[in-house]
């Protein structure tokens, strides 16, 4: 089955975007994202009406964050997404008479409601601002290694 990586995808996107001190194209969004420039049009049409990233038309457009990196949590790109599924599994509707199907489907449904607030929750409690400081501090740290390597063949 495969799995639905528009949110990874498009968090992807964004913070590559953060980096930039101008704005990206759709083509170079597809390429963070491993798509094609329309469905980065698509999608980035969803995250600009919900006011997360503008864009403009023309020589120098493109797309670029619209909000202050702090303000913006992973539950609010994905509910911009559409809410997308969160669960690969579900539950099996083939008799719905069956006595022992009702129980299973009913314990069942009410674990995955369960663990998908679990899951929206989380996603509520972190920033783009957040995602960006971890992805500095393993820049941070990437580089330190680089360079120890470097130092350790000049010797």
């Amino acid at each position: 089955m495969r799995r639905d990586n528009r949110l990874s995808a498009t968090l992807h996107a964004l913070l590559h975007m953060a980096e930039q001190n101008r704005p990206m194209t759709s083509a170079e969004l597809a390429m963070c994202m491993t798509t094609n420039a329309v469905v980065v049009r698509r999608t980035m049409a969803g995250l600009r009406e919900a006011g997360f990233v503008r864009s403009e038309k023309g020589h120098g457009g493109g797309w670029e964050i619209a909000r202050d990196l702090s303000t913006v949590t992973l539950k609010d790109i994905y509910d911009a997404l559409g809410k997308p599924s969160l669960m690969a599994m579900g539950i099996h509707l083939e008799s719905p008479t069956c006595l022992v199907e009702q129980a299973v489907n009913h314990s069942l449904t009410s674990a995955f409601a369960e663990a998908e607030a679990v899951l929206i929750g989380r996603l509520a409690d972190v920033t783009l601002a957040q995602l960006a400081a971890d992805f500095h501090a393993r820049a941070v740290e990437h580089h330190g290694k680089i360079q120890s390597k470097i130092r350790g063949k000049t010797k």
